[in-house]
């Protein structure tokens, strides 16, 4: 989310001059902030349009507005999460997608969902991919490892099926050579010190910045993303856009990225065990994902992102008038 507020942002304005732009951009969700302050600040700003660009949307939302939800994690998996965040969804987020002009969102299949669970009509859904830095796309130097190894990016909530990932890297034979890189702190209650072999080895990261992230990206044999469920899963088009292949589980990819991934079921570590070892033995299919992710990446900006989103608002002034 903060990724995508960032770069509408700094977007916006340029990719559609044709209109003027005024962004609340202090306070914080769950408060008065989110439920006074934003309304207030939009009121006196006369705003003819108000886009929320996350599912948390004040109450007094406005007359004419747009929100993107990108995706709904929280209602499909609800055991994952606080018992507070669902009836949130429920009814806040629920009252906000049926007053919209329009719901924005990242894939074709999250609009399945928010009909299933919010009973949004798909007429008024725009699906509109995420975007890629440029930074992604330059040449850069690859993380000089000791070993080849396979990387995972992203949280470790249990819904990111970690297990399933740890499962299937401890299963490969001893003969292949592969470590596993894993982003953020080691809270895994010394599951990575059980997980060690004498031939291969699998650590935690901790926060790495964006040029170091991107020199892991181009190191890696491949990205790994066996989550149960992924909104849209950033951190696989910014791999291939750094020429990572990218292996998925069938429920993470999203539609547009698909061509490029190789995908195997979610709670199947032997499907997953499969692909690790066929992408650290190399071959023709490695390099035609890595093909494939760059010529799609190529084509996912943040520019085109931005300025599918003013077509958006463009289409819902058009169609008040």
């Amino acid at each position: 989310m903060k990724a995508y507020v960032r770069e509408l942002h700094e977007r916006l304005p340029r990719v559609a001059p044709e209109f003027s732009f005024v962004f609340v951009t202090r306070g914080g969700n769950f408060g008065w902030d989110e439920q006074i302050s934003l309304p207030l600040a939009l009121r006196r700003a006369r705003v003819d349009l108000a886009h929320y660009p996350s599912p948390y949307v004040p109450l007094a939302a406005g007359r004419r507005f747009v929100v993107t939800i990108h995706d709904l994690i929280h209602l499909r998996f609800p055991e994952y999460f606080k018992a507070k965040v669902a009836p949130y969804y429920r009814l806040v987020v629920r009252r906000a997608c049926d007053r919209a002009a329009r719901v924005i969102t990242d894939d074709r299949r999250t609009v399945g969902d928010l009909q299933r669970f919010l009973g949004v009509d798909p007429r008024k859904v725009r699906v509109i991919p995420l975007g890629v830095g440029e930074r992604f796309y330059a040449p850069a130097s690859p993380y000089a490892a000791a070993r080849p190894y396979a990387l995972y990016v992203g949280n470790h909530r249990a819904h990111k099926n970690l297990a399933t990932l740890f499962a299937a890297w401890s299963a490969l034979p001893e003969t292949t050579a592969l470590d596993l890189y894993v982003t953020g702190p080691d809270d895994f209650g010394g599951e990575l010190e059980r997980l060690r072999r004498p031939s291969r080895e699998v650590r935690a990261l901790g926060d790495v910045s964006v040029d170091e992230l991107i020199g892991y990206y181009a190191g890696a044999t491949a990205l790994v993303s066996p989550a149960f469920c992924e909104g849209f899963g950033l951190p696989m088009l910014e791999a291939m856009a750094a020429g990572c292949p990218v292996l998925a589980s069938d429920e993470a990819i999203p539609e547009v990225l698909e061509p490029a991934a190789a995908t195997f079921p979610a709670r199947s570590a032997e499907a997953l065990r499969a692909l690790l070892e066929e992408m650290a033995s190399g071959g023709q299919r490695r390099i035609r994902m890595v093909e494939r992710g760059k010529r799609i990446a190529l084509e996912l900006s943040w520019d085109r992102c931005a300025r599918a989103t003013a077509d958006v608002y463009a289409e819902v002034f058009s169609t008040s008038c």
